[in-house]
């Protein structure tokens, strides 16, 4: 349908707003306390939002909500899209099947967990259970995004997921240089790992990329090697979302055959989305564009996800979490669990034998 021209005035307006603030929320990543946390300018922008819908709210034209919903999902899809610039085939293969193997049965494993402990567990209802599980599998808050198109989930599920990433990524980001120093380096047998073997862990297991990064930099001397390999292992898993996008699409039809009969049958959900980040990161994997361009289309990109999550945050209403209790927290609590202890034993394992 199309838009009158006060319409379209209000559409633009509104994400003017939401891109004041994602210019707001960057600058504040950028300062050196918040940079030192680890915090990307994605989780300050749903922050923002969030404080934004529930206190000024209603203070603004109404009008503007078509533009913050726009952000939401329109500027968002393309944002994923763009995010393929950040990964090449080439640096999948450098890890080798070593770093697949841990980054693809992490990945499901712990996507499969939370999912059930969320819905069968704890309460949860499906769409929240499920972004939660996967923010906690693939890569954070952008892998939360990138899930909840294809749910069609409300803004409100994907502030909660996004939460419980910030919570237990940063708890992973403390965490595990303690380990690495006060364990795992000086032990002898199944609990010392090599560096190497350390980094594999790291990047398979911890949420967020900036986060993966920051482990490795915590470690006094740590190894080249650690670092790389764990850098190599998360953009691994990142690239990873695709497919498991377009397996959950499969099996939202699946599920919507069955539970509606001959009505549902036409109801397959394929992320499109998630195909052209394939064939981007493809495009980036023959070095055609110069890395110049290529960071500054990732610079771009950045902002444009921290426009998307600004914008999830300003639907948040808190009153939409009434009723959920601790359910998120035990959900993200015994997913972080399986990623600290069961991600080191199937690295261990895996890096040992082949």
């Amino acid at each position: 349908m199309a838009f009158s021209p006060e319409n379209r005035k209000g559409t633009l307006s509104g994400i003017i707003f939401v891109a004041i603030f994602a210019t707001a929320a960057t600058f504040i990543a950028q300062l050196a306390p918040v940079h030192a946390l680890g915090l990307s300018p994605l989780v300050i922008g749903i922050v923002m939002g969030i404080f934004y819908a529930n206190t000024l709210h209603n203070k603004l034209p109404s009008e503007w909500e078509t533009g913050i919903t726009f952000s939401g999902k329109k500027i968002l899809r393309f944002a994923i899209v763009l995010y393929g610039f950040r990964i090449t085939f080439q640096q999948i293969a450098e890890v080798g099947m070593e770093g697949f193997l841990v980054s693809l049965i992490m990945l499901s494993t712990t996507f499969i967990l939370g999912t059930w402990l969320g819905t069968n567990v704890f309460g949860m209802e499906k769409d929240t259970s499920m972004l939660t599980a996967s923010g906690a599998s693939v890569c954070g808050a952008a892998a939360v995004l990138a899930t909840e198109p294809v749910l069609k989930a409300e803004g409100h599920k994907t502030a909660i997921a996004v939460s419980m990433v910030v919570l237990f990524g940063t708890i992973s980001m403390f965490l595990y240089p303690v380990l690495y120093s006060a364990i795992i380096e000086p032990a002898t047998g199944f609990l010392h790992m090599t560096p190497a073997q350390f980094g594999i862990y790291v990047g398979g297991t911890i949420h967020e990329v900036a986060q993966v990064v920051a482990v490795p930099a915590s470690i006094p001397n740590a190894p080249e090697v650690m670092a790389n390999s764990a850098v190599i292992v998360k953009m691994t898993r990142v690239i990873m979302i695709a497919p498991m996008l377009i397996v959950l699409g499969f099996y939202l039809s699946y599920v919507a055959r069955k539970e509606g009969g001959a009505e549902s049958a036409v109801k397959l959900v394929i992320p499109w989305f998630a195909v052209y980040f394939i064939g981007v990161a493809g495009f980036n994997s023959l070095h055609l564009i110069p890395e110049a361009i290529v960071a500054n289309i990732n610079i771009v990109d950045t902002f444009l996800l921290t426009m998307a999550m600004t914008a999830l945050g300003m639907g948040t209403r808190f009153a939409k979490f009434k009723g959920l209790g601790l359910a998120p927290i035990y959900t993200a609590l015994g997913m972080f669990v399986w990623l600290v202890v069961g991600g080191f034993i199937i690295t261990k394992l895996i890096t040992s034998f082949i």
